[in-house]
C-alpha cells in the first residue's frame, strides 16, 4: 500500500467538514486582499500623476 503524499493529505484534511468554513473564509481574505491591493495602487498610480483630488471620485465608481 503507498503512503499518501502531502497533497493527498492536504486535501485530505482541507475537505473535511469541520475545515469547509475555514477553506471559504481563507478564500474570502484572499478575495478582499486582491480588491484592497489592486485599489491601493490605482490610488498610488493617481497620486503619482498628480491627480490626487481624483482619488475620492475614483472610489465612488
Amino acid at each position: 500500500m503507498e503512503e499518501p503524499t502531502g497533497w493527498q493529505n492536504f486535501l485530505e484534511i482541507f475537505t473535511k467538514p469541520d475545515n469547509i468554513p475555514i477553506a471559504g473564509m481563507l478564500l474570502l481574505v484572499l478575495f478582499f486582499t486582491w480588491i484592497g491591493l489592486r485599489q491601493a495602487f490605482k490610488n498610488d498610480k493617481l497620486t503619482e500623476d498628480g491627480k490626487k483630488d481624483e482619488i475620492p471620485e475614483q472610489m465612488w465608481k
